[in-house]
């Protein structure tokens, strides 16, 4: 999203959210990404505990990661993938890395290319991120699957 479109959504001045058609079928499109990359239980989890504090920080999410990022045609859904646990890695950001290490079985990311992503994470942001990382995915991967289907 441009920073033209971004502006044509948000009236700095007032805080005002204007929802055009065009938002409307990126939030749409956002997400049907969303669920198909972190499940429908989690999403609709994510979406029960919304509030009218956290919801415009939420469309703007659902919209410009999911509805546009994530559903660009540039790069596969496990590219993706690989490339925001790398990401994630790097900026220790734990939570948000182990949701995306449950999210990967439904993006086609093995438990070897992510240990492949990490590795690159230990040259390029650090071995202690890429180590504290790898330790967060091992933990994901020794959940029993059941408990990992709807990326909890």
């Amino acid at each position: 999203m441009s920073f033209a479109e971004c502006s044509a959504l948000w009236d700095v001045r007032k805080g005002d959210r204007r929802m055009s058609d065009k938002s409307n079928d990126r939030y749409d499109q956002g997400m049907k990404t969303r669920r198909a990359v972190l499940g429908e239980a989690h999403v609709d989890r994510a979406e029960a505990s919304k509030t009218a504090f956290d919801a415009p920080f939420q469309q703007m999410i659902v919209e410009a990661a999911w509805g546009h990022v994530w559903s660009g045609n540039g790069l596969t859904a496990r590219e993706r993938s690989l490339i925001t646990l790398a990401l994630l890695a790097g900026l220790g950001q734990d939570e948000e890395f182990s949701m995306h290490v449950r999210a990967a079985r439904n993006t086609g990311a093995s438990p070897e290319d992510i240990r492949e992503a990490l590795m690159h994470v230990a040259i390029y942001a650090g071995v202690p991120s890429a180590n504290h990382a790898i330790k967060l995915a091992k933990a994901v991967f020794a959940e029993p699957q059941a408990s990992r289907v709807d990326n909890d």
